[in-house]
């Protein structure tokens, strides 16, 4: 979400901002894995609580991830694709066997190396990480957003 005093600076740039759209894209995701989870659990007749000794979790916890209220960290999401015996990916995905991955971009192959890996890049994203962890969550999206705008202004 947005920072409300962003909104409030700028409220028309907001309407139709591409930017914007992946933040309600992102929420989409969100709710679509919630479905799953629950979707799967129920199909395998399997409690909130049955899942809550598999895992250690909270009954009340695995309650707000099933309905959108709370986000699961990837570790989680792996305690809980192990509980509901399912392979990680379907908890993304509706299907038996695994999405084909989509081609690569053009210029870019498999074994190139990915830009932050090396020693310069990663002190960057180092350093980068260190000082958005003292920013507030709103102060980071708004960050995220600003980025967005100039990913954007800068395509060729």
């Amino acid at each position: 979400m947005i920072p409300p005093f962003f909104i409030q600076i700028c409220p028309q740039k907001i309407q139709n901002n591409p930017s914007i759209d992946l933040y309600r894209g992102i929420n989409k995701n969100i709710m679509v894995i919630s479905d799953r989870l629950r979707a799967i659990r129920e199909r395998k007749d399997l409690s909130q609580g049955d899942i809550e000794q598999r895992t250690g979790l909270k009954r009340c916890y695995v309650s707000r991830v099933e309905n959108g209220h709370t986000v699961p960290s990837i570790e989680t999401l792996e305690k809980l694709a192990r509980a509901l015996e399912v392979p990680m990916y379907q908890l993304f995905y509706d299907g038996e066997q695994p999405p084909e991955v989509p081609s690569l971009p053009k210029g870019m192959s498999a074994g190139d190396v990915d830009w932050g890996s090396s020693s310069e890049s990663a002190k960057f994203f180092n350093r980068l990480h260190q000082l958005l962890s003292r920013l507030s969550a709103d102060d980071r999206k708004l960050i995220m957003h600003m980025t967005f705008q100039l990913v954007r202004k800068n395509r060729p």
